[in-house]
């Protein structure tokens, strides 16, 4: 499985970690390069997460537990806050990376799903853990993929960690969550997950 981390200011990017098929990373470097951003990236372990907000210690959402709600910007420059989200329907949350392979056959999984769940009252969301100088890049590559569903980024809250993923205690991409309608989580998964496990988590949903 596949680990992330954040890279802080001043630190480059191994090049061993951004080899890919897609034009769209030498744009990435080019950006780095000059914004020395911090990225989630594949091969290191991350920090650990902090408390959240209520709570004694590091809180992992885990099935059985409510998700912690967030706010944070999608790639259009809107907000999007969970809890209003998840008060209507059940949610599908994936966090990756443009930087993860696994990620990238994750979110052609979720764009399926939203595909086949339209209209059945689930809304799919991928969180990327690339941070807020990535906005842009990540947006174009979402666009070049096709994806319409709720694309977030992820940032650096004052403290240095990542204000969603640290909260819900990611420590490598791609994670999975579904969340009940009310914000239960009824299944987490860290590294690949296949249609038909979706399939079989979403059907398991409590009906209305």
């Amino acid at each position: 499985m596949t680990r992330r981390s954040a890279v802080r200011e001043g630190r480059s990017v191994v090049s061993a970690l951004v080899k890919s098929r897609l034009p769209v990373f030498a744009a990435i470097l080019s950006l780095l390069a000059l914004s020395g951003g911090a990225v989630a990236v594949e091969g290191v372990k991350p920090p650990p997460s902090p408390a959240v907000d209520g709570g004694g210690g590091p809180r992992v959402a885990e099935p059985g537990m409510i998700a912690p709600d967030f706010t944070i910007i999608d790639i259009e420059g809107r907000p999007f806050h969970l809890s209003e989200e998840v008060s209507r329907k059940p949610v599908l949350l994936l966090f990756w990376s443009i930087f993860c392979d696994p990620c990238r056959d994750e979110m052609a999984i979720l764009r399926r799903a939203e595909d086949r769940y339209t209209g059945r009252d689930l809304v799919v969301v991928a969180v990327a853990v690339d941070g807020g100088v990535l906005r842009s890049t990540i947006g174009g590559f979402a666009r070049q993929e096709g994806y319409t569903f709720t694309v977030l980024v992820d940032e650096l809250g004052p403290t240095g960690r990542w204000k969603v993923a640290d909260a819900y205690g990611v420590a490598a991409t791609p994670t999975l969550l579904l969340l009940e309608k009310g914000g239960k989580v009824l299944l987490r998964k860290e590294g690949r997950l296949g249609e038909a496990e979706i399939e079989k988590a979403v059907s398991s949903l409590p009906k209305k």
